[in-house]
Formats: C-alpha cells, sequence, structure tokens
C-alpha cells in the first residue's frame, strides 16, 4: 500500500473519529440533537392511524372523535366522566400531543400501530399549532353531524364550543416536552383539561402545571402483573411506576387512580392495590372493566378476559372494605365502571364529585397571574354530585335527560372510552 493512501485512509479515519465525538458530546446530555430527529408520523402510521379515523396534526399529534361525543349529540348518553364529574361528552375533545408511548399494554385501543419510545427523540410541533389544528380539526368532524338524523340541535351547536379536552386518546401526553405551554393554552381557552399518564415518567408529573384533572394508570399492583400486562419499555419500570404515584400524591389538585380490571390477570390483587393507593392517596379511584377492542397480533385479550359489571361491583366492594378513607361514589354501568371518592368529597352525607368548571378557571387564571405563589386544591373547585348518578341509584349512572339505546341482540355491553 503506498504512503498517498495509507494516509488518506488515516485522514478519513481521524475525521470520522472527530465527528463521533462531535456527536457524543451533543449527545452528552442525553438529547438527540434537533437537526437529527425525524418526524414521529412515517407515511404508513399515517395511513394505519387515518384509516382508523384520526385527524393527524403535524408531526407527532392527532385528535379523534369519541363515540360518547356522538352518542350525547344524539341525545343517547354521555361517558362516564360526564357521571362522575359533570364534563358535557358532546363538548369534549380527545387528543394528545404525543402519539408516542413506553408501554406495549394488551389492551392497548390501538391494537400497537402507535410509536413507542422511552424519550422525546421526534421534530416537535409548536404547542399553539397543536391546538389551534385539534380544534379546528375536532370542530370539521362534529359538523359532519349537522342535519343528521337524531342529532339533537342544541347538543350539535354546543358541540361546535370545546369546553373540555381529555388527553387520553393514545400514547403518553406528558412525553411531549411542551405538555405545560399547551395546557396553559387550553386554560387561556377556557378548556378544561383531563390528562393521563401510564406512570413513567414521575419528574414529568412532579413538574406539569394545575392540571384540571389528573390520572395515573394503575393497571397492576404487583411488578410481575405489570410487566405482563403494560409491557413496558423501561427497565427500572417498577420503580419509575412507584415514584409517579408519589409525585401524583404530591399533587394539590384533583387527582385519579385509573384501574383497569383484566379478568384472569389482576383482579386478585386486593391487599397489594390498597398499599399503592395509600401511596399516592388519590382524590378518586375509577375501576373498570377493560374494554374488548377485537382479535389482535400483539395481544393475547380475549372477550373471556371482560368481567361482567357485577363482577366489578364485587371487586370494587371488597377495595372499598381495605380503604377506610374511601366510598363508592358513583356508578356507570353502560362503561362497566364505578368510582371511589375519598371522603373530603362527602359534605354533611351528600357527595360533591362533580367539578365547577368555571371556578377552576377562575382559580389557575389568578395561580398564572400570581406566579404560582396562589395555590389552590380539589376542594376549592368541586360541586354537588346528582342523585341519578350516585351509586345504588335506579339510573345506574344514566342520565335521565337522555333516552338510552340498546344493540338488538346484545349479551355484553363493554362499551366506553
Amino acid at each position: 500500500m503506498g504512503w498517498g493512501l495509507r494516509y488518506s485512509r488515516q485522514k478519513k479515519k481521524a475525521e470520522g473519529e472527530d465527528r463521533l465525538k462531535v456527536r457524543l458530546s451533543k449527545l452528552s446530555n442525553g438529547k438527540i440533537p434537533e437537526e437529527e430527529r425525524r418526524e414521529m408520523i412515517t407515511p404508513a402510521l399515517r395511513d394505519a392511524l387515518t384509516k382508523q379515523g384520526y385527524k393527524l396534526i403535524g408531526s407527532h399529534s392527532g385528535v379523534k372523535l369519541c363515540r360518547w361525543t356522538k352518542s350525547m349529540l344524539r341525545g343517547r348518553g354521555g361517558c362516564y366522566k360526564h357521571t362522575f364529574y359533570g364534563i358535557e361528552s358532546h363538548r369534549c375533545m380527545e387528543a394528545t400531543p404525543s402519539l408516542a408511548c413506553a408501554n406495549k399494554c394488551v389492551f392497548c385501543w390501538r391494537h400497537h400501530t402507535n410509536p413507542v419510545g422511552t424519550e422525546w427523540r421526534w421534530k416537535m410541533d409548536p404547542a399553539d399549532k397543536i391546538l389551534l389544528e385539534a380544534v379546528e380539526n375536532h370542530q370539521s368532524m362534529i359538523k359532519q353531524f349537522r342535519g343528521v338524523p337524531g342529532v339533537r340541535p342544541d347538543r350539535f351547536e354546543e358541540g361546535l364550543a370545546v369546553k373540555h379536552c381529555a388527553l387520553s386518546l393514545v400514547g403518553e401526553p406528558i412525553m411531549y416536552p411542551e405538555i405545560n405551554a399547551f395546557l396553559r393554552l387550553l386554560h387561556q381557552q377556557r378548556i378544561s383539561s383531563f390528562l393521563v399518564t401510564n406512570a413513567q415518567f414521575p419528574d414529568e408529573i412532579r413538574s406539569l402545571v394545575p392540571v384540571t384533572q389528573l390520572y395515573v394508570s394503575v393497571d397492576a399492583s404487583t411488578k410481575d402483573s405489570l410487566k405482563r400486562i403494560d409491557r413496558p419499555l423501561f427497565k427500572d419500570f417498577w420503580q419509575r411506576f412507584l415514584d409517579s404515584l408519589r409525585s401524583l400524591g404530591e399533587k394539590q389538585q384533583r387527582t385519579v387512580y385509573r384501574l383497569t380490571l383484566v379478568k384472569a390477570w389482576n383482579v386478585d390483587e386486593l391487599k397489594a392495590y390498597s398499599e399503592l393507593i395509600a401511596l399516592g392517596q388519590p382524590d378518586f379511584i375509577e375501576v373498570k372493566g377493560v374494554t374488548y377492542c377485537g382479535e389482535s397480533s400483539a395481544s393475547s385479550l380475549t372477550m373471556a378476559n371482560v368481567p361482567w359489571h357485577e363482577e366489578v361491583i364485587y371487586f370494587v366492594q371488597q377495595l372499598a372494605n381495605l380503604l377506610p378513607d374511601y366510598e363508592i361514589a358513583c356508578e356507570h354501568e353502560h362503561s362497566n365502571c364505578l368510582l371511589l371518592a375519598h371522603h373530603k368529597f362527602k359534605v354533611d352525607g351528600e357527595w360533591w364529585t362533580w367539578i365547577d368548571y368555571d371556578r377552576f378557571q377562575e382559580l389557575v387564571q389568578a395561580h398564572e397571574e400570581s406566579g404560582g405563589a396562589r395555590t389552590f386544591s380539589a376542594s376549592d373547585y368541586m360541586a354537588k354530585t346528582p342523585s341519578w348518578a350516585q351509586f345504588g341509584g335506579s339510573e345506574r349512572g344514566f342520565d335521565p335527560s337522555d333516552t338510552r339505546f340498546q344493540r338488538k341482540n346484545k349479551t355484553k355491553d363493554i362499551s366506553g372510552c
């Protein structure tokens, strides 16, 4: 080999090493350089999600019309959040600023078509762009119901004005680096925020600005069952899970544990669940039977794993016996779901699980204007729960102002969101 060729190769090797050093230097803070990030939504993912009814926004966000939004537009009843907390389902926008998630849950609604990851490694859209296009897309979907037989004209007009945002569509909303900016923009538009997290990002939970209601999904109560059900990507998933519950316990606004019962998977862990509840001390505990979303190669879940409503009631009653500070407050039979509430929401023998949304907006505005100095708690914006929404009533959580619709030949009601 000639000297010139050896020199050329050594020079290229040295240049390559220099580039690697620069690359490692950029990555020293654990972040992928912005110029090297790719878009989260690939063409194949775009096609798959569009077929599922998503309206995609930018490179990593989306909205989708919830079946309960359609139901309430027709006067056929709202979702369990209407029953438990007074949400107007026809005015609720279901969205996410992050389609990516850090889990591969066996009961994933989307059969794992969404991307996964343990950190934000994609290009990022600004929060104002996401909210603007989310509302526009939501309104566009609502407008398709203009003049549709059965749609109530008053509900249609109300539905065009978004009042609530359920950040629970798919993925992990708090993975989005500008989630606090997004939440502030929601509140500036007087839109309430219901954010669900899979309890794998404790630091992000701790740094969240006030949310109308903050959820953590507690899909199992032991390390082994959580690994089997949520199939998390993080190796230290159990510690992250526990730290997330502790972070939730530090919040002053309304907090919720969301338990999804999967028959033959996680219904025998009552004592362990009670210990986790003591850890995060949530204001509310939602217990819901898993929704079967069809056969999938990504999951072994079948209809046999869906508990009957009576089985969910029995589980919740047994759990309540282990929790002296909680009691069954509400029921939504249609969603196979019950609500345990802390006794601080029972005033003079009456439940106050509903939310005074106007009051929340006043409180969060004062909080922002004071730079966080003016704090407020869950008790400051609670509202009285109507009798029809409470457990034990003949309505079983169905709003009597609407008319319940039952499908023909329906043997098991597994609807819900």
